[in-house]
C-alpha cells in the first residue's frame, strides 16, 4: 500500500469520525443516548467480529486472560465515553464538542506520567499549557477573565468528561496484549451484554423514531464503528501511530466544516481555541521532536551517501 492511499484512508477515517458528531447530534433528539450506544454497537459487532476472527487470528488463550481488561475497555470507551459524548450533543454544539475532544492527546500524555511513570519534556509541558488554554477559550466562548464567575454549557463540561473518560480507556489499552480490532470487537461485546438490561428497561418508542435517526445510526454503525477502524488501524501498521495521530487534528476541523454545510455558525473563539488546540496537541504528542530526529537522520544518510 502506497503512501498515497494510507492518506486517502486517513483522511477518510478522521471525516467519517467526525461526521459521528454531527450525526449524534440530530439523533439524540429523537433517542436516548442508551439507545444510540446500543444500537450502533450491536450492529457493529456483526463486522468487527468477523473481522477479528478471520483477519486478525487473535491468540484466544491471551484474550481469555485479559477479559477483565476488556470488560474495563468496554464499560469506558464503549459505553461511557459514548453516553457521555451523546449526551454533551444534546447541549452543545457539534464543533465545540469536536474541538474539546481535540484535547485527548495532551491528557493522554498528561495521565501516563502518573498511572504509567512516563516522562514529560519541556517541550510536552508547553504544548499541554497550551491546549488547556484552546479548551478553556472555547468552553468560556473567549472570556477567560470570568473562569470563576460565569456559567458553562452542561455539553461542554459533558466532553471534559468524556476526554478523562477517554483517557483512562487509552491508557489501560495500552498495556492489552491483544489486536486492536480484537480487542474492540470483544470489548464492545462485554459491553453490550451489560448496557442490554439497561437498554431494554428503559425500552423504545419505534413509532417516534424518524428516518433521520436511523440514517444516523446506519452511518455511526458503517462508517464511524467499522470504516473508520479497519482504515485507521491499516494506516497505522504502515506509517506508525505517531505520524498517523497527525491526522486526528482533521476530526474538529471535518465537524467544523460539515456543521457549516448544514448551517451552524463558526464563531472567532471557536477558530482560536481550536488552533491552540492544535498547536499544543502537536507539541504534547512529541510530533515535533519525532521530525526533528527524522529530519537530523535524513541529513545524517544523506552526508554519508
Amino acid at each position: 500500500m502506497n503512501q498515497l492511499r494510507v492518506w486517502v484512508l486517513l483522511i477518510l477515517a478522521t471525516l467519517f469520525w467526525a461526521g459521528n458528531y454531527v450525526f449524534g447530534k440530530y439523533v439524540v433528539a429523537e433517542l436516548t443516548p442508551v439507545w444510540i450506544t446500543f444500537s450502533r454497537w450491536v450492529l457493529s459487532l456483526c463486522i468487527l467480529l468477523p473481522i477479528a476472527i478471520f483477519v486478525e487470528k487473535p491468540n484466544w488463550k491471551k484474550v481469555r486472560e485479559s477479559w477483565i481488561a476488556l470488560l474495563l475497555l468496554g464499560l469506558l470507551g464503549i459505553i461511557g465515553y459514548n453516553i457521555i459524548l451523546y449526551t454533551a450533543l444534546g447541549y452543545t454544539s457539534p464543533t465545540n464538542a469536536a474541538l474539546i475532544s481535540a484535547v485527548n492527546p495532551g491528557f493522554i500524555v498528561l495521565f501516563s506520567v502518573f498511572m504509567l511513570k512516563e516522562s514529560l519534556s519541556k517541550i510536552q509541558v508547553v504544548g499541554l499549557f497550551i491546549s488547556l488554554i484552546g479548551a478553556l477559550i472555547i468552553i468560556t466562548q473567549g472570556n477567560l477573565l470570568g473562569i470563576f464567575q460565569m456559567e458553562y454549557n452542561r455539553g461542554d463540561l459533558l466532553m471534559i468528561g468524556a476526554v478523562i473518560v477517554w483517557t483512562f480507556y487509552s491508557i489501560i489499552g495500552k498495556r492489552i496484549s491483544v489486536p486492536p480490532i480484537t480487542a474492540t470487537a470483544v470489548s464492545a461485546l462485554l459491553a453490550m451484554l451489560v448496557l442490554a438490561p439497561f437498554a431494554f428497561w428503559e425500552g423504545l418508542e419505534l413509532t417516534k423514531v424518524s428516518s433521520i435517526s436511523i440514517y444516523g445510526i446506519l452511518y455511526m454503525f458503517i462508517f464511524s464503528s467499522v470504516c473508520s477502524f479497519v482504515f485507521w488501524n491499516m494506516s497505522v501498521r504502515k506509517i506508525g501511530a505517531s505520524q498517523a495521530g497527525i491526522f486526528l487534528n482533521l476530526i474538529p476541523v471535518f465537524t467544523a466544516l460539515i456543521s457549516l454545510a448544514l448551517g451552524e455558525s463558526i464563531l472567532a473563539e471557536q477558530i482560536l481555541g481550536g488552533l491552540l488546540v492544535f498547536i499544543g496537541v502537536y507539541l504534547t504528542s512529541g510530533m515535533l521532536g519525532n521530525r526533528a530526529a527524522h529530519i537530523k537522520k535524513k541529513n545524517e544518510y544523506s552526508k554519508g551517501a
